[in-house]
């Protein structure tokens, strides 16, 4: 494991936050089976080291009018890192590109995108995606419906895992 090796607390804390952000100090201690002080300092602990990266609301993107998804397989002409960290920070400034993963494979990058009709997602694909430099190609797949979207860590695995290594 990066950082610090955690305790059973500090994988209860990580866990119970990940179900219930919103969760308060005095319920996620009482969860955790320790009081309150402690479990702050471990909460800050655990934001310091990066094991909390942040706190969000789960926004439904058709409740916005987002109605269209779309995973856009993108190829580069070039590999070098320069060009990779280039295309990275274009993805960045896009709004519509809501996650973007380098792969390992015959495609560079995956990114999933959101748009409020399919309009609008041809236009950024045609007028930017396409159009950026190092771009060779492009494949995309409209999702037609979602059967798990599951933010975070499975930690039921994470602990078999440490259980097998006891």
């Amino acid at each position: 494991m990066p950082g610090r090796k955690l305790d059973a607390i500090d994988r209860m804390i990580l866990a119970e936050l990940q179900a219930d952000g919103r969760i308060t100090n005095v319920e996620l201690a009482r969860r955790v089976g320790i009081s309150a002080p402690p479990c702050l300092r471990r909460v800050r602990t655990l934001e310091e080291q990066g094991y909390i990266r942040g706190y969000h609301a789960d926004i439904d993107p058709r409740q916005l009018g987002l109605e269209v998804q779309v995973f856009a397989m993108v190829r580069l002409v070039s590999q070098a890192e320069a060009d990779l960290s280039a295309f990275e920070a274009l993805c960045i400034g896009w709004p519509l590109v809501r996650e973007c993963h380098m792969l390992n494979g015959e495609v560079d990058f995956i990114l999933k995108c959101v748009s409020p009709d399919l309009r609008t997602f041809q236009t950024f694909l045609t007028d930017q995606l396409t159009a950026a430099p190092n771009v060779a190609n492009v494949k995309t797949s409209l999702v037609i419906r979602g059967a798990k979207d599951e933010p975070g860590v499975p930690f039921d695995v994470v602990e078999a895992r440490l259980a097998r290594q006891a």
